[in-house]
């Protein structure tokens, strides 16, 4: 059976992932329609998957043809589209950043749950075959984890109004990742956040650096468990190309119990303990793209309501949005 699809938007993965992993899932995916605010960019992914160029987001949610949307960026109809697909009974893949208030987010998340349908959130650093290693070695070898670092450094956005928002993904986008990776690695969601900001000097004054705090409490609420550090940093302008690529950090430091553990997504695991260093390569895995539609295909497909992980996405989007109050109001916050 072929899921009949329709795509929002392209965005900065469509051609390292989205792209190749419905080419590779061919049986199982075909793409009927494709909504993009860039019309060129439709056309030429349309032309490619031998489906149509729809105008608008509503429309192609309530085209007879397709059965699902895979919202794959931020368009400037926000979370628009997943409304529509509600409204027409349509499972959604989404791959765009919740960027959402506390009362839109809640919003979205009943209508999901009221609609029924199938939702799958695209977080591809907790299903990286390098996570799901790690993982493996907290239960058998190295232990509870106690001390977590991310950080993500990307070149500063571009200053030029002309490029189109459907280039990068925001910040905020990265944060709930991270908060997602983070909440999965310890096994149980924080307890409280405290959060740092720092704006640029321009005459814009966007943030050019965010830090969270997270705290995990074990059994007991008293207990502390385990601390992650997570930072986003977009201070470097985006002509240093130099700059930006040198020396990166590990994409993910995680201190156990009985050892300590680096990974660089999305395959590589190098991890120590007291028989010393252990390097392992797991690029014989399948793309994380391909895993993730894999999941999404047998989510609709299933005759079990599935929403998947839409209580984790939004765990992490009020994560990062309470980060964002105790930058504003000086205190920590409660989770």
């Amino acid at each position: 059976m072929k899921l009949r699809v329709g795509l929002i938007g392209l965005g900065r993965a469509w051609e390292s992932r989205h792209r190749s992993a419905l080419r590779a899932l061919s049986d199982r995916f075909e793409v009927r329609a494709v909504c993009e605010q860039v019309a060129v960019r439709a056309e030429q992914a349309a032309r490619e998957f031998n489906a149509a160029p729809v105008d608008g987001y509503r429309a192609l949610a309530e085209r007879a043809d397709v059965d699902a949307l895979l919202l794959l960026a931020e368009q400037w109809c926000g979370p628009l589209p997943i409304l529509a697909a509600c409204d027409a009974g349509k499972a959604i893949y989404c791959a765009a950043s919740f960027d959402f208030d506390p009362q839109q987010a809640k919003r979205i998340k009943d209508r999901v749950e009221e609609s029924g349908i199938a939702f799958l959130a695209e977080f591809p650093r907790r299903h990286s075959p390098a996570t799901i290693r790690l993982k493996e070695l907290i239960a058998t070898r190295l232990g509870t984890p106690r001390l977590l670092f991310c950080h993500v450094r990307q070149p500063a956005e571009p200053v030029d109004s002309r490029v189109p928002c459907v280039s990068h993904y925001s910040a905020m986008h990265d944060l709930i990742e991270l908060a997602d990776w983070c909440t999965f690695v310890v096994g149980r969601p924080p307890t409280a956040v405290t959060g740092v900001r720092h704006a640029s000097d321009t005459a814009d004054a966007k943030d050019d650096y965010q830090m969270m705090s997270l705290q995990f409490a074990g059994q007991d609420a008293n207990t502390p468990l385990a601390t992650a550090q997570i930072s986003c940093g977009r201070y470097m302008p985006a002509a240093w190309h130099e700059a930006t690529s040198f020396r990166p950090p590990a994409a993910l430091q995680v201190a156990c119990e009985h050892g300590i553990a680096f990974i660089d997504l999305p395959a590589t695991l190098t991890w120590f303990d007291r028989a010393g260093r252990h390097i392992e390569s797991l690029d014989s895995e399948r793309p994380v793209g391909e895993l993730l539609l894999g999941q999404f295909y047998r989510a609709v497909t299933s005759l079990v309501r599935h929403t998947s992980n839409i209580d984790d996405a939004f765990r992490a989007l009020n994560i990062v949005l309470q980060a964002q109050s105790s930058f504003d109001e000086g205190r920590r916050m409660t989770v």
